[in-house]
Order: structure tokens, then sequence, then C-alpha cells
């Protein structure tokens, strides 16, 4: 069976081409050639010399997530139904968001295909967990954005780990991953553009905080208590807020970064200025901000808060010095928005791949 290339660090890639008795500076011109100059066609990758590249068509692989089906969205962003798995791999569905604005791009990547986190809100959590993704699919959503809109590509690419999944229970592939992202000789995204958003996985957050190389950090709180957050995040009753928070107390914040805290507000729910005051409370001591979220319509038995009460919410933290901006979702349309991502189409052989041009 071919070798996948794909999700390859730069040391895997010197392992690999010294297996093929290469010299070891050919690692580094394929690590360029797949990741900073997008080339997923050995016969493209010019800087490689003609024996070896054909020799690579037959003994290694560039498998990339395959295209199903855009969903295009009246403000500009896309929502990417792709295709991963076969052979070796179980096949899978998973979704990726492109969103265009003024001077920069931000791509919304999934780190597993559904979730086993069980957030209340989120229509993820009704798959449940089919299988972690590897850093080759993950790596790749960003790769396949890339190229589909490499014709009007902004200045900026920010990555955002906020799609389908737990990135902190797929933690190796995830950070495998991000190396790759973030390295100026790959696909070279400024740490400060890359964010990992967690449901608050404890040790995950303590795990990460020991790596040198690590993408800014965003928790899901969505609750002013325990018994809030236990209604509509499971996951606290294994760690709870007060852990969750001395994690992040904890959290060693590069000089230029903050934490993220995002707050779906779900209407009668965690909306209150109450919730607000006791949020501010919690997270008083912490270098941070909060993403206020209105909660995204779905099939699920919530409502989105009205706007005054987003509004209030946002000046009742702002009121306690805490830095509070009202995130609107893009896509929702096209059921790309925060929260909605989820598969209609479970079967990887339901929908025919788009045409690769």
């Amino acid at each position: 069976m071919p070798v996948g290339l794909l999700g390859k660090s730069i040391e895997e890639l010197r392992s690999y081409v010294a297996a093929l008795g290469e010299a070891p500076y050919r690692a580094k011109q394929l690590y360029r050639a797949l990741y900073a100059e997008r080339r997923f066609d050995f016969a493209a990758m010019t800087n490689l010399p003609a024996a070896l590249r054909a020799r690579l068509a037959v003994e290694a692989s560039i498998s990339l997530p395959r295209l199903m089906r855009r969903f295009p969205s009246a403000d500009g962003s896309v929502r990417y139904l792709m295709a991963i798995g076969g052979g070796a791999e179980r096949p899978a569905q998973i979704e990726a968001v492109f969103m265009p604005s003024d001077g920069r791009q931000t791509i919304c990547i999934s780190t597993q295909a559904g979730c086993a986190v069980d957030c209340h809100f989120c229509l993820t959590a009704q798959l449940g967990l089919i299988r972690n993704l590897s850093a080759g699919e993950i790596v790749g959503q960003v790769l396949v954005a890339l190229s589909e809109n490499a014709a009007t590509l902004a200045p900026r690419t920010n990555v955002v780990l906020m799609g389908q999944g737990e990135p902190l229970l797929n933690f190796e592939p995830v950070m495998s991953a991000v190396r790759i992202l973030l390295d100026a000789e790959a696909v070279a995204i400024s740490p400060r553009h890359v964010t990992l958003s967690t449901s608050g996985i404890v040790p995950g957050i303590e795990r990460l905080a020991t790596e040198t190389v690590r993408p800014k950090l965003a928790i899901s709180l969505n609750a002013s208590t325990d018994e809030q957050r236990d209604a509509v995040m499971p996951i606290n009753r294994k760690y709870p807020i007060a852990a969750l928070l001395d994690a992040c107390r904890r959290y060693p914040l590069r000089t230029w970064e903050s934490l993220t805290f995002e707050y779906v507000l779900l209407g009668g729910v965690n909306d209150a200025p109450e919730d607000a005051r006791r949020v501010a409370r919690l997270i008083a001591n912490l270098r941070a901000k909060v993403n206020l979220i209105p909660w995204n319509p779905g099939a699920l038995p919530y409502r989105a808060p009205d706007a005054a009460r987003v509004e209030e919410f946002r000046r009742t933290l702002a009121e306690k010095g805490v830095r509070a901006f009202v995130r609107l979702s893009r896509g929702q349309d096209v059921f790309a928005a925060c929260g909605q991502l989820a598969l209609v189409e479970k079967s990887a052989t339901a929908l025919p791949v788009l045409p690769s041009d």
C-alpha cells in the first residue's frame, strides 16, 4: 500500500526519504512542495528530480479530504462537505467552513468526525463520535479550502479548530497538524491567527500548556454556575467550573496573548444579567475576553435570545471590566454557523465526488 505523506512532519519525511536512499535535503523539498506550494500531484513537484517523482507516484500518496459538496451562503462563506478515509481508515464525512472578509479569510476545521462531548445545544453532538481524524485529514481541510479559493485569497488566514469534534480528545494528531500549520516553512500561519476551542478538557489544557508550539486557546464556558453548565454541557460533571478555571489560571499566556471564553447565549437559560455578573466574577483575575454567541437555530429545544438581552449581557460584562464582544455567526442559511455542523448524509458513498476542477 502506498505511504500517505500528507500530515507528516519534516522529521517524518526525513526518515521516509532516508529509507528511499535519497539525500536528506529531499525531505525539505518535499515538505515545501506539499504545504507551502500546495502541490498535490508528484508530477507537479518540479523541485524534485524526475526519477524520484516517478518513484513517489508509485510508492506514496497524497490523500486530501475529498470534496463532496459545497454549500455557499448569502454572506459569502462556504460550508464544505468532505469525505475522508478508505483503505485502512474508516470512511467518514466531515465539514469545514471558509469565511472571507476584508483583508483575511477564516477557515473553521474539524478535528473529529462527530463528537463525544454531547453539548446539548450543538447539532454535532447528535452524531456521537464516529472517529478521530489524522493529522493529514486535519491539515488537509485547510489545504483544500485554500486551494479552492486560491484566486481570491486575502493576505491573512485565520484557522479555528472549532468545527466537529473536541480537539483535546484527539491531542497528538491535532498538535501534529497545528505544528505544520504554524511552521514558517510549511503552511506558515502565525500563532496569533490559529485558535483551538475546547469544551473544557482540563488534562488537555494542562498538556497544551507544556507545548512549545501551540495555538491560542478558547474555552466554551456557556454557563455561570455548575448546575447550569451540567445541564447544557455534561462534560462539566467531570471537569467542573472551579477545576477548569484553575487550569486557566495556571495556563502560561504569551505576552501578546489572552484567553478567550466563548459563551453561547441560550434564550431564557443562561442570558440573564445575573449570569453576566457571575461570569465577570468567575474570570475576574484572568487576562481574558468573552465572545458572546447568540444561539444559532437548529433542531434542538432552545431559542435564540433577543437582541436587547444580548446587548444587556455585553454591557453588564463591560461595566465589570470584562472585554466582551458579540459574535454573529456566518453561514446560518447553510447550517455553517457555530453549533450547526451536523451531517444529514452519514454514508461516504451517498454523494458523488465533485470534479477536481
